[in-house]
């Protein structure tokens, strides 16, 4: 980290309360650690909405395995984007449930679409899709 900047920031009483509150719940030891995550995850957002930016998602679903040819559809569309996957983890949550957890990498809109594919696939219960930095652009 460089040098720190000091700065004033007018916000009503009751904002500043109810963040306070969220301060303590998160566990931050003070307004300026919370307020500095507050602005990298900002800025991180701001980096993988712009489509040429190299970034590192998660993508989660959540699916019945005993559903007509849904897992062979998912397996199909992951190795359509293996260039993008770096990793996978599948977990059974119960008799009928999975769990596939996808880690890519590549262009925020690639990352994305590929996502999209996956959560949209008829029979997924649940999907997520959650980008982040690949941490070169960021203090």
């Amino acid at each position: 980290m460089g040098d720190l900047a000091r700065f004033g920031v007018s916000i009503p009483d009751d904002l500043l309360e109810k963040f306070d509150g969220l301060i303590k719940e998160k566990g931050y030891n003070n307004r300026s650690e919370a307020i500095r995550d507050l602005i990298r995850d900002r800025l991180v957002e701001d980096q993988w909405t712009k489509y040429e930016n190299d970034v590192v998602g998660t993508v989660t679903v959540v699916y019945n395995h005993e559903q007509s040819d849904l897992a062979q559809k998912l397996t199909e569309i992951q190795h359509k984007k293996h260039d993008l996957i770096i990793s996978s983890i599948h977990v059974h949550l119960d008799f009928h449930n999975c769990l596939e957890v996808l880690i890519m990498r590549g262009s925020s809109d690639e990352v994305k679409k590929a996502g999209e594919q996956l959560i949209s696939t008829r029979g997924v219960k649940h999907g997520k899709i959650t980008m982040t930095t690949t941490g070169q652009e960021i203090d």
